[in-house]
């Protein structure tokens, strides 16, 4: 009996979670490791940006369609479908390129196409999602404290349950970014994330609603990865939806979805694979 109580014991150690930093640690050493095994891949994206005026409307919508072929640090895009339409005063009309202007100052146009930009196409993220957006790399690491929520069976697999939020009296790197807060689901055996839930932890400063009358609420996206091989995993959808007031008069409700798909491994015989370097 007491043979059987102590490989009891035993076991009930071995399954409890490795502390909070040890976790960390490991998904950011798994972050940096995936970026070289990437190169490996292509995939499509599509990407659908909608703004709804304040009374309900459609005021602008893209559809946007790439090929994306990752590198080391960064992903190079190619653009292969596109369609955008736009309402103003009971009126719709379509356009065929990104930054399409329909009057000479088109706000909506130009927000659209910035923030396809800035939250896709992140120069310095290895899969083009704005990086502060989840702060799971190492030098990101720093700016957070950590908390471990539990385990629990996230899709068939067992997850970590971890919740961050910025370190007391951290400030944004620059003034016009944020700082976030939210909970990531980690995977217990790759040490990979699964899921990872923001929301902005700052708020815009009161001058600058004064000022500018800007405001912006419900800030927050999400982003979920799968595992495609040894070591490889990608985001498969990032979303998000917000309102922006702003100049007084200008009021929207923007949304973001993007979904990956696709994803085949690449040989140097692949035409597909190097499209976009060869141009």
């Amino acid at each position: 009996m007491k043979l059987l109580l102590l490989f009891a014991a035993a076991g009930c150690t071995l399954a409890q979670p490795p502390d909070i930093d040890q976790i960390m640690t490991r998904v950011a050493l798994n972050q940096a490791k995936s970026q070289d095994s990437r190169q490996d891949w292509v995939y499509n994206q599509r990407q659908v940006l909608r703004m709804i005026r304040g009374s309900g409307t459609l005021a602008r919508e893209e559809q946007r369609e790439y090929l994306i072929v990752p590198k080391r640090r960064h992903i190079e895009k190619q653009l292969t479908k596109f369609e955008g339409r736009y309402a103003d005063r009971g009126k719709e009309g379509s356009y065929d390129k990104p930054g399409y202007h329909y009057k000479d100052l088109d706000i909506d146009g130009e927000l659209l196409d910035e923030m396809s930009n800035e939250m896709t196409n992140d120069e310095k993220s290895p899969d083009g999602i704005a990086r502060d957006l989840f702060p799971l790399t190492y030098h990101q690491q720093l700016k957070y404290s950590f908390q471990l929520k539990g385990a629990e069976s996230y899709r068939g697999r067992e997850v970590y349950r971890v919740a961050f939020e910025p370190k007391p009296h951290m400030h944004p790197d620059n003034e016009d970014d944020f700082l976030w807060k939210g909970e990531a689901l980690i995977d217990a055996a790759e040490y990979q994330p699964v899921l990872d839930n923001t929301s902005m932890a700052t708020r815009i400063p009161m001058a600058v609603k004064i000022l500018l009358g800007t405001n912006i609420r419900g800030l927050g996206f999400s982003v979920s990865y799968q595992k495609f091989a040894d070591g490889v995993w990608f985001p498969v959808s990032y979303g998000g939806e917000f309102d922006v007031r702003a100049v007084f008069f200008y009021k929207r409700k923007i949304s973001v979805s993007m979904v990956n798909s696709d994803f085949r491994r690449t040989d140097v015989t692949s035409n597909i694979a190097y499209a976009i370097e060869d141009k």
